[in-house]
């Protein structure tokens, strides 16, 4: 990480309602169990700063981020802002692989929960044709092989490479991923990313042969989400029922 003086900058309401949303996923995880005590990240682009993200202070917990509280840096690890906080550099790669690329993925997400970290542990990975809410990734889930813990600046490319279009990576032996072109879509992503894996770990766990619905089924079932998701509008819902959720538990998310 470079060790170039920060720089004071003038915000912009695109950047605080950035900064709000980004604050609200990092509640909203810690409240559904997806954390891992201060590790792992999720960020955003800033608003009209090309090369520029926010991401979480190193070393606090999820349930202490606030809006004002994350740190500008740009795709190089330079900080944008005045904040005194550290950056971890394993999550500075990992994140500006897919913020310094032309990707249309605006915010990301990656994980180390349990059941994500077994899945990934798993030479067959995430079965889509499972269940209901794994069909939604059917054909939308990539997977990038381990290379130890992502300090290394050239595994960028092949991370950028190894997500291609899709909305969903596992990172092999690591955890899971996902990006979106909003808060909403990038944690929806995750939320059902991690419930597919959770159900997946029970299924396996009785030790009885799955039941896997046919190709045929799970391409008309990954239609209807899309549609469901981009269409009919389930996504804006979703999201205003989980910020209702973080209201009542704590709003202070936005200070």
């Amino acid at each position: 990480m470079s060790s170039e003086q920060p720089k004071r900058t003038t915000m912009s309401d695109a950047e605080r309602e950035t900064r709000i949303a980004l604050a609200a996923c990092y509640r909203l995880a810690a409240h559904y169990r997806m954390t891992d005590l201060i590790y792992t990240h999720i960020t955003a682009r800033v608003p009209g700063e090309e090369g520029r993200f926010l991401i979480n202070p190193y070393g606090w917990r999820w349930e202490e981020i606030t809006a004002s509280s994350l740190v500008k840096i740009d795709v190089e690890g330079n900080k944008a802002d005045d904040s005194a906080e550290q950056v971890t550099p394993a999550g500075f790669t990992i994140h500006s692989a897919i913020h310094g690329a032309s990707h249309d993925a605006a915010w990301v997400m990656h994980t180390h929960t349990r059941a994500g970290v077994a899945v990934s542990s798993i030479e067959a990975g995430l079965e889509t044709r499972l269940n209901q809410i794994a069909l939604q990734f059917h054909e939308r889930v990539s997977y990038h092989d381990y290379e130890g813990i992502a300090l290394n600046l050239e595994e960028r490319e092949r991370i950028v490479a190894s997500l291609g279009d899709n909305p969903a990576l596992v990172l092999r032996n690591h955890g899971l991923l996902t990006t979106g072109a909003s808060a909403a879509e990038m944690f929806n992503n995750m939320y059902y990313l991690e419930r597919a894996c959770e159900l997946q770990v029970t299924a396996q766990a009785t030790g009885q042969p799955l039941r896997l619905v046919s190709e045929e089924t799970a391409r008309h079932v990954a239609r209807q989400y899309d549609q469901a998701i981009h269409e009919d509008g389930d996504l804006e819902l979703e999201w205003a029922a989980h910020l209702r959720t973080l209201e009542a538990l704590d709003p202070s998310y936005r200070d």
